[in-house]
């Protein structure tokens, strides 16, 4: 049906009416379970009582008032995140994007302060920061920068995975000034680097006094069985940026520093109209709340390796999958084709999934789902796989 939307989108034949828990019904009544999340947001589940609590008693009281004013809910969130985190400072956005625009910005800055004219940042190839000009051209994914040149300069580009690469860069590039990495690569492919990948980054940037910033925005609250992906690893990053779980489905992005980081940032350097507003803060700090009380990198953790254990003991014997892996409910399932049709097979099975890297599936269900729930997931995946297999 026309409409006047911008053609931005391919949506899928079917429209949402409501959600409870891990399930969400279309206008027809039918039910879906929700194993994308939003893409990795509402990770504490649909219509969830403390959330709903939380949006109604500050939509009560105040929505917005501008960073001109003092926001005791932007503090207390940013005390809450930092003191999880072992970060310093916060910085508020409406996305992601807007989070790793701020930490862009930062390395510029911190560049500029050590005298380097034209301070350059590491990303790497298969990554995703967002889709503003600057994160666009950081992005590591040809496809989504095609047909917006100019880009952004101030990038060099490195394997993800890749220590030896990073390490020619220092010897070779006297402008680098930081590394922008996300711990595992969601758009990417659910690509998750050799344990000791994020420590040896931080050494080498210890080592060559540049900023290490952590895009966490689909890894970090929870997901991969902690609080944020980079304790696994019991390092410290100089900047960390979140987002999408953070307010799960209110509009929220946070860009934390500490160390070299800390303090960059000057008034007027930069900003944000409606960034940490009271409601945005207030709900954020209740999903934070809730993380904690209910130990949900926990369930995370636990979680996502009886789902992956499931679906590796319950393939067929001629089924595509080539590979399974997850770090907590980051999951990942790899087949030896391409798949995107099975994003609408799993749809019409009850199942929200997505299709990354045009032949991984991606699974970021709620990190609230139980023992059933999970059973439940990989069942409908693998009737799907199994029906996705027989068509071709």
């Amino acid at each position: 049906m026309a409409n006047h939307l911008m053609s931005t989108y391919k949506p899928l034949p079917v429209n949402f009416k409501r959600g409870e828990g891990i399930y969400v019904w279309d206008d027809n009544d039918q039910q879906y379970i929700d194993a994308l999340c939003g893409i990795s947001v509402t990770s504490l589940g649909h219509h969830h009582a403390d959330v709903t609590r939380a949006i109604t008693h500050q939509a009560s009281r105040i929505l917005h008032t501008s960073n001109l004013y003092h926001i005791e809910n932007q503090e207390k969130l940013a005390d809450s995140l930092c003191e999880l985190s072992g970060m310093e400072q916060a910085f508020f956005s409406n996305s992601g994007a807007e989070a790793n625009e701020a930490a862009i910005k930062l390395a510029r800055l911190y560049g500029h302060q050590h005298n380097i004219d034209k301070p350059e940042i590491v990303v790497m190839q298969g990554s995703f920061h967002g889709r503003t000009m600057a994160t666009l051209s950081a992005t590591g994914n040809r496809k989504v920068q095609a047909g917006f040149e100019p880009l952004v300069a101030g990038f060099v580009r490195a394997p993800f995975n890749d220590i030896e690469a990073l390490k020619s860069i220092a010897a070779n590039n006297p402008n680098v000034v930081a590394i922008l990495v996300e711990p595992v690569q969601g758009e990417g492919g659910i690509n998750i680097p050799d344990p000791g990948y994020l420590r040896t980054i931080r050494e080498l940037c210890d080592e060559q006094n540049w900023l290490m910033m952590l895009d966490e925005i689909q890894t970090g609250m929870a997901r991969s069985g902690k609080m944020f992906a980079f304790q696994h690893e019991s390092i410290q990053p100089d900047v960390l940026t979140l987002a999408k779980a953070l307010g799960n489905g209110i509009p929220i992005g946070a860009c934390l520093a500490a160390g070299k980081a800390r303090n960059i940032f000057k008034p007027g350097n930069h900003g944000s109209t409606f960034g940490g507003n009271p409601f945005a803060c207030h709900v954020a700090q209740t999903v934070v709340e809730v993380m904690q009380r209910h130990k949900l990198a926990e369930n995370a953790r636990l979680r996502g390796q009886q789902l992956t254990d499931y679906l590796k003991a319950n393939l067929e014997d001629d089924s595509p999958v080539v590979d399974i892996r997850n770090l907590g409910l980051l999951v990942g399932i790899t087949l030896n084709k391409p798949c995107a049709e099975l994003v609408g097979i799993a749809l019409d099975n009850g199942l929200l999934i997505n299709v990354t890297a045009d032949h991984v599936i991606r699974l970021l269900p709620p990190l609230i789902i139980d023992e059933q729930q999970t059973q439940e997931i990989a069942d409908r995946l693998l009737r799907s796989i199994s029906q996705f297999s027989q068509s071709k």
